[in-house]
């Protein structure tokens, strides 16, 4: 049966700020909300930036876990406890070179989720299975459970640990996917807590989709 403490944490690691093209959210009323529903650390991935993760830890260092999520020429990477963004559009061993070079730890975003634009085949997540630390095995945007299930499933096959997220573009959406975990201080610590971490996860309405579609064109007709 699963246990936990009182002490435990509950931990957001996938959502987005105003820094993504593609949420309205600023930094200021992330980190506002995520102490006010009680959530107790927060990783803040970005699309192909770090500006607003950075921007909230120094609000909220206690909350904030700097982190990107980040386009390779195949499907999409999570970085956490990062230093340095990295840009869009490497090889997959690329990116996972340049985010162990600072030190950061490394998840695969919705793997399985067959209607984002960028897709990661089974043999090209095999090829990198044994350079990441997690798997995002929950994540509330996807239209199904189905691919939530494929990546929970690939991950215990390989012995990785899995990341879950409500993958946010707005306030609404904070919350859905979370996981309690132990205590924790910066990477190390972290992954070892990932390893006893319990998910508390629902699906997203598919309408929380819109909020992306309006906030791509809020910020275009403001150029």
């Amino acid at each position: 049966m699963n246990t936990f403490n009182a002490n435990w944490l509950r931990v957001e690691l996938h959502l987005h700020t105003a820094a993504s093209a593609d949420s309205l959210v600023t930094p200021q009323n992330l980190v506002k909300h995520c102490q006010q529903v009680g959530i107790n650390r927060v990783a803040i991935t970005d699309h192909n930036c770090i500006k607003g993760a950075l921007a909230a830890h120094a609000l909220a260092p206690e909350l904030v876990i700097v982190g990107e999520e980040i386009e390779t020429t195949q499907g999409e990477l999570l970085g956490y406890f990062m230093t340095e963004p990295i840009p869009p559009g490497l090889e997959p061993m690329q990116v996972i070179q340049r985010l162990r070079d600072q030190g950061a730890l490394i998840s695969v975003s919705h793997p399985f989720d067959r209607i984002r634009s960028a897709q990661w085949t089974e043999a090209q997540l095999l090829a990198i299975t044994p350079h990441v630390d997690a798997i995002e095995i929950f994540n509330a945007r996807c239209l199904s459970n189905h691919p939530n299930q494929q990546a929970a499933a690939f991950a215990q096959a390989h012995g990785l640990p899995g990341t879950v997220g409500s993958d946010a573009h707005s306030l609404v959406e904070v919350g859905r996917a979370t996981l309690l975990m132990p205590p924790f201080e910066g990477a190390a610590e972290f992954l070892l807590a990932l390893k006893h971490a319990q998910p508390q996860t629902r699906l997203s309405p598919a309408h929380v989709h819109f909020y992306s579609t309006y906030a791509k064109l809020v910020k275009r007709l403001k150029k």
